[in-house]
């Protein structure tokens, strides 16, 4: 259990043995009070290096958002939550500025974005990119509010995350956040961040062509169903 309002770093993984290890001895203990890896049954060694590198490891069925559900109700004590990808690509060096606005009480909620910060080379595909910027302008045209990536990287307020009703268990978990926190009219900010190349493995998504076309659906589908919903603003 993470120390009282301390941040709480959640990991989704799924066979991440070459870069699981790097992550987690990464991340700045300074400002994080509390690692847990979720993992969806890697069968390469994932959670066992996760472990010597001081990480709780938690195990879970297959679903990028239950994953990250799984990690954020397990956080119990922490105050911000910031999630991230285990494959290396996301700089934890960022996280001091994804928790600043949220500890100064400006933001509820700040998004890294990939495409407005520096991109390494073969990092990111020219697909990735642009489902971004198609979603933050559907986004604009239903909430108001402008994103320009679908980017794991973001921190929150735990007690906020849990209001917003999140359903959705796999790759749509990052599109529907987005999306109820926009119709909610949380205080948001995207921040431009530097992006890198994967330590190692191959992408779940964008990694082959069935993998980008099953998440690409996923992500239409999860638009469809939370934009049919009413609208219900905080008061």
């Amino acid at each position: 259990m993470p120390p009282a309002g301390s941040v709480a770093v959640v990991i989704p993984t799924f066979n991440e043995v070459e870069s699981i290890g790097a992550v987690v001895a990464e991340l700045p203990r300074a400002i994080v009070g509390w690692i847990v890896v979720v993992d969806g049954g890697s069968s390469d060694g994932t959670q066992e290096a996760a472990q010597r590198s001081g990480a709780e490891v938690i195990g879970v069925g297959r679903g990028y958002g239950l994953a990250c559900l799984t990690g954020a109700q397990a956080a119990d004590g922490a105050d911000i939550i910031v999630f991230m990808d285990g494959d290396g690509a996301d700089d934890p060096a960022a996280i001091a500025e994804l928790i600043a606005p949220i500890r100064a009480g400006t933001c509820d909620f700040v998004i890294a974005s990939r495409a407005r910060g520096e991109r390494e080379k073969g990092s990111m595909a020219w697909h990735q990119i642009a489902a971004g910027l198609i979603a933050g302008w559907l986004t604009k045209l239903l909430y108001g509010v402008r994103y320009t990536d679908m980017c794991a990287f973001r921190a929150i307020r735990r007690d906020t995350l849990l209001t917003l009703g999140m359903r959705e268990l796999t790759y749509g978990w990052n599109l529907e956040m987005q999306m109820r926190a926009a119709r909610a009219g949380l205080r948001i900010l995207e921040l431009p961040v530097a992006y890198r190349r994967r330590l190692g493995g191959h992408s779940k998504v964008a990694g082959s062509l069935r993998g980008s076309v099953r998440a690409g659906l996923k992500i239409m589908s999860t638009f469809a169903r939370i934009a049919a919903e009413p609208v219900r603003r905080r008061a």
